[in-house]
């Protein structure tokens, strides 16, 4: 199959006066993807502002359909355009009225039918914008992209606090722009939203770009490398898997052990903690604590599994009463069992 790029990035960085945001780094999105991208809201607020012209991109450069985007340019001259977690609408106006206005603006031969049917507004299309609940708004937002008919749309937090059945429709509208060779690039602070939504996820710090591995990327490169190194051989192949799989909806998502804060275990349910957020696993605690042991981690409680290498502060309560303070972002406190007090101070060679 052949990609078409829509997007491209490259070398770009931004730096906030001494404070660097996120080193260079490259990306791109074909033709029919969707890719996220995690990161924090000062990233986030970035990215936009780059794509809007509003900051330079320095020494980098973002190209759509082999463009390359300028200073004060409106995106729509790149057949791009972003959907806004807080979008202008006008309030007064009924849903039908705003979205006609849209349509007339753009000059679009989108059918008003379809996108109020895509997005569920058919129901609401007299009522004034004014009178929507939040996520009625969302949806009405998602209505003005897909009236703008973008070849790239950019959404910046398409799920934050909508309702179960906006977040349907949004899922549906990927479906519908996937089916139209569309590119869509959705910038998230929630990683289980980025892993549902897209079809490959990034996550975007201060150390740079990571792609997000799901099982079925790592397994479908092992297994092929394995059945290629049987075919030459014809022998059995052992390999070693060291990261570590969580569950989201419907897919596995890999975390390379470094990167876990903490396990804990709740009414039977292991869930692996990084940077505030949790991610069920499919290993039980005894299996987790096996697998981790050889990267620093410690059993400090029945139901938690602590990486040593976050631990900032071990704090004594009372005697028998002790806990750890993780150097993560939420500088989370584990408990921290009196027996395994002992064994945590001979670790460490304390007395």
């Amino acid at each position: 199959m052949i990609l078409v790029e829509i997007l491209s990035v490259h070398n770009l960085e931004r730096q906030d006066k001494d404070v660097l945001l996120f080193p260079s780094f490259d990306l791109i999105v074909n033709a029919g993807e969707v890719v996220a991208i995690h990161s924090n809201l000062n990233i986030r607020d970035s990215l936009l502002k780059i794509f809007l012209g509003k900051i330079p991109t320095g020494k980098g450069e973002i190209k759509v359909l082999g463009k390359k985007l300028e200073k004060n340019k409106k995106l729509t001259a790149y057949k791009a355009g972003i959907s806004f977690f807080e979008q202008v609408v006008y309030e007064r106006l009924s849903v039908l009225d705003n979205l006609r206005f849209f349509h007339q603006i753009f000059n679009s031969d989108q059918s008003l039918d379809d996108v109020l049917s895509i997005t569920q507004l058919s129901n609401l299309k007299h009522k004034a914008v004014h009178k929507l609940t939040f996520s009625e708004k969302r949806r009405v937002y998602f209505a003005k992209i897909l009236i703008e008919d973008p070849v790239l749309l950019i959404f910046e937090e398409p799920e934050l606090n909508v309702d179960l059945e906006t977040k349907r429709v949004f899922l549906n509208v990927l479906e519908q722009l996937k089916g139209k060779s569309k590119s869509v690039l959705i910038l998230t602070g929630n990683m289980e939203s980025a892993i549902t939504m897209s079809d490959i996820v990034y996550r975007l710090k201060d150390d740079g770009i990571h792609r997000v591995e799901t099982r079925d990327d790592v397994v479908a490169s092992e297994i092929g490398e394995v059945e290629q190194i049987n075919e030459e051989e014809d022998t059995p192949l052992a390999f070693k898997f060291n990261k570590i799989p969580t569950k989201v909806n419907e897919k596995i998502v890999l975390f390379d052990p470094p990167e876990i804060d903490y396990i804990e275990s709740n009414d039977g349910q292991s869930n692996v903690f990084i940077k505030g957020e949790a991610f069920p696993s499919t290993f039980t605690m005894n299996e987790l604590e096996e697998r981790l042991m050889p990267f620093g981690f410690f059993r400090c409680h029945r139901s938690y599994i602590v990486n040593l290498q976050k631990v900032r502060e071990v704090i004594t309560w009372t005697r028998n009463s002790y806990s750890l303070v993780l150097d993560d972002k939420p500088k989370s406190t584990i408990p921290l069992s009196k027996t395994k007090m002992a064994q945590l101070k001979e670790m460490l060679g304390l007395k």
